[in-house]
């Protein structure tokens, strides 16, 4: 692996665009600790604290995840990525729904470019309703309940306008600057911003619960003790096995055989060979994880504009942090979309009719109806254990919160394990593919 990095790194394209992708994420940590205009960051740090070790712990941690600590530091990249996978996200599902996106998802590249300017589009709308939410939550004080400091200088309507427009605008250039990575750089833009994100806050959470743990003096220095140094550790080696299991379960997949016949194309003859069609065991990706948490934070927000009511003091005491109700809704709800992202992405019907136009079949299994059924035989056996992969895989932090009692802290569960090791994963083969383009080995050997 390190040789072929190095090989990477020596081949004069292949530089440019790892330096090129590596400069951009510079930038986007950047703006992610610029304060927004008109925000009193002492205070805003004040509340930060004061709300990682109160009960609301696991809500900000989830709303915070994607920023990289950037939203609850209110910083001009504040909102992060979200509103582009969000918009991307109902995109795809109205594709399904509206008949006019069908026909431009089929009409090849120029469709694409359209329905991608669509989401440019939608996606600078819901920036502004999410900056809107965001800031007027912090000039109330309902986005860190209970710590009573002003979080703004002005709360009159100027400088609210152009704390949202900021945000906003950060939000513009954070799709932009995504869109370049994946035009001139390394790996799918959006995707490594995440990571960039999600990853630049391990070390400071793993240290947390080190720290937490107690701490003693070596030369002026504050470190944890022996209970925090066990605790890191054991962090550390469950961090490793949950990323060994999420590689294995990621890159595993069901191969079914396809046989084209031999047929006349006019004067050649084509066909005759055989390949085979991947299914993923999980096929849906991260995204049932991202939907369960979307909606499970939704009453947690509007709960906090009536906080005496009887109905969001429940919302507030059973769904905000890591308790039963909230993990059981979370496990239940991974489950169904997971079901429902596959049903829509993968279409068995559209397989089979494309299959049987060009001349192949599954061997043993006739073309047409049986092949469609058989496909979403195996796509139903397979997305059984993929969900149920997923849902474990986001409870880790209720678990951590069971047996560590950090789960506020703790890093290696949930959408930001699945991210990181999935995005990685990516980003190494599309490098080991380029690679393999000027005759060197790759990563992998």
């Amino acid at each position: 692996m390190l040789s072929g990095f190095a090989h990477a790194l020596r081949t004069p394209d292949l530089r440019r665009k790892i330096l090129f992708t590596l400069g951009i994420l510079a930038v986007f940590r950047f703006g992610s600790v610029v304060p927004t205009p008109n925000v009193n960051m002492q205070n805003v740090q004040e509340c930060t604290v004061q709300a990682s070790t109160g009960a609301s712990a696991g809500l900000y941690s989830m709303i915070n995840l994607f920023s990289g600590g950037a939203l609850l530091s209110l910083a001009i990249f504040a909102l992060g990525i979200m509103p582009y996978i969000t918009a991307s996200i109902i995109l795809q599902l109205l594709t399904v729904v509206i008949p006019r996106l069908e026909t431009l998802k089929k009409e090849g590249g120029a469709g694409q470019q359209k329905i991608t300017q669509y989401t440019r589009y939608l996606t600078l709308v819901l920036a502004v309703i999410q900056s809107t939410a965001f800031v007027t939550m912090a000039v109330s004080g309902q986005l860190f309940p209970g710590c009573g400091l002003p979080l703004v200088y002005d709360a009159t309507i100027f400088p609210i306008l152009v704390m949202v427009l900021t945000m906003t605008a950060g939000t513009g250039i954070v799709m932009w600057l995504g869109e370049l990575v994946t035009e001139r750089g390394v790996g799918n833009g959006m995707s490594v911003m995440i990571f960039t994100q999600i990853a630049a806050a391990f070390p400071a959470q793993v240290w947390g619960i080190a720290i937490s743990r107690g701490t003693m003096q070596w030369n002026g220095l504050v470190l944890p003790n022996a209970a925090g140094w066990l605790a890191f550790i054991g962090v550390l080696a469950v961090g490793l096995l949950v990323m060994l299991g999420v590689v294995f379960v990621e890159q595993a997949q069901r191969r079914i055989p396809v046989q084209y016949a031999k047929r006349m194309v006019g004067r050649r003859l084509v066909g005759g060979s055989t390949t085979y069609i991947p299914i993923k065991v999980n096929q849906a990706g991260v995204i049932p994880v991202i939907f369960a948490s979307s909606l499970l934070y939704l009453p947690i927000m509007f709960a906090q504009f009536a906080p005496d009511n009887p109905v969001a003091v429940w919302i507030s005491t059973h769904l905000a942090g890591q308790g039963v109700w909230h993990s059981l809704l979370m496990f239940v709800m991974i489950i169904g979309f997971a079901y429902f992202y596959v049903s829509i992405t993968f279409n068995p019907e559209e397989v089979a009719d494309n299959m049987r136009k060009y001349g192949g079949f599954i061997p043993g299994i006739r073309a047409g109806k049986p092949t469609e059924r058989y496909l979403a035989h195996v796509l139903s056996r397979l997305t059984a254990p993929g969900a149920l992969y997923l849902g474990l895989i986001a409870l880790l932090p209720a678990f951590a919160f069971v047996f560590l009692d950090s789960a506020q802290r703790f890093p290696f569960g949930g959408t930001s394990i699945l991210i990181v090791v999935g995005v990685g994963l990516d980003t190494v083969k599309q490098i080991q593919s380029q690679l393999q383009q000027r005759n060197y080995e790759g990563f992998l050997r």
